[in-house]
């Protein structure tokens, strides 16, 4: 849940500050909430109206991308000098992209659920990791240009310290007038895909919570979420990346240790067999593992953990020598805890 209210956030910051782009006579704070109503009216439709939703809206949002790299890219090779790519800045870097793509698998199954149970995995695996790859890499790499180009190019650099990533669209699409603004609003409401399935999962997590929450309709607790994010939004508005930096690390540390458990128990303690899960005792706690030893191992592994992170807020000793290695570190060595106490797990429940 803290992963999905963190992502919503940073898109409705995002949302918020390209929508401001396009009027200054519009604030920042307006736009967030703006941005955070219209995705959770579109929540409010389910899964099916947001399966459409998502399955078209990535059409304009590239086609306003490449627009507005039209208009900027011969900006683009003045780019400004990096520092050297050494072994500290490439590990942390690697953390943040881990903490961006990988806490998709907590939340796959509350889609890939649709599935037909005949659907080849090997054909949802390839839709998952293309849908992850193939718009991330490139993004990524176009945003770098970007980056690299803005303290060099004044009006960039002038609309980044005013609007931030919404500065710099306006300033790339500038000489564009009116059809320019038109693409940033595109630009702005491609964020909405995220905001309300981030909505739409975090209503189902609160049903997870206590038995009693099932008698709650979920659109209350979407309510509920946005009510509050929109003011934490507004709040990290004011210092965007330093509070999307933070988060994106936090969340990876967390998220690999996830990966690894479920990993471990899915190839080791199930040997690979779908049929070993038994989908009719999922809602009977007592059938279910206990969890205990997936805590365990996840919350022993952040003793090492802590010290390899590297964050604005907490420099930890060993990351000070390597870089911010927490994400590997938790990865690992999550899995190797999870071995022995699952095993000691399943001798004394004697079962699965």
């Amino acid at each position: 849940m803290s992963t999905m209210s963190g992502f919503t956030i940073i898109n409705c910051v995002i949302g918020g500050q390209t929508l401001s782009a396009i009027n200054g006579d519009l604030s920042v704070n307006v736009g967030i909430v703006i941005v955070a109503c219209v995705a959770l009216f579109i929540s409010f439709f389910g899964y099916r109206v947001l399966y459409h939703y998502e399955k078209w809206a990535w059409i304009p949002t590239l086609i306003s991308l490449v627009v507005a790299t039209g208009f900027g890219g011969k900006y683009l090779a003045n780019q400004h000098t990096p520092p050297p790519a050494t072994a500290v800045p490439i590990l942390s870097f690697g953390g943040l992209l881990a903490g961006f793509l990988i806490p998709w698998a907590a939340l796959s199954s509350d889609y890939c659920a649709y599935f037909h149970p005949s659907v080849n995995s090997k054909h949802v695996f390839a839709a998952v990791y293309a849908g992850l790859c193939l718009p991330n890499i490139p993004l990524m790499i176009l945003g770098a240009a970007i980056g690299g180009a803005v303290p060099n190019i004044p009006s960039w650099s002038s609309a980044y310290e005013t609007g931030s990533v919404g500065g710099i669209l306006a300033a790339m699409l500038a000489s564009a007038g009116g059809f320019g603004k038109f693409i940033i609003v595109l630009l702005t409401f491609s964020t909405l895909g995220n905001i309300a399935a981030s909505i739409y999962s975090i209503s189902l997590n609160f049903q997870l919570l206590l038995p009693i929450f099932l008698r709650v309709p979920r659109a209350i607790f979407a309510i509920v979420f946005i009510a509050i994010v929109i003011p934490v939004s507004i709040r990290a508005a004011v210092s965007f990346f330093v509070s999307l930096e933070n988060f994106a690390a936090v969340i990876s540390y967390w998220s690999a240790t996830f990966v690894a458990i479920i990993a471990i128990e899915h190839v080791v303690f199930r040997k690979g067999d779908y049929a070993s899960y038994d989908a009719t005792i999922w809602n009977d706690a007592a059938a279910l593992p206990s969890g205990v030893a997936a805590i365990a191992a996840g919350a022993l592994s952040f003793a090492l953990v802590v010290p390899c992170m590297l964050q604005t807020w907490f420099q930890g000793p060993i990351a000070k020598i390597t870089g911010d290695i927490g994400f590997e570190v938790a990865m690992v060595l999550s899995g190797i805890l999870y071995l022995p106490l699952r095993a000691l797990e399943i001798k004394i429940r004697k079962r699965i």
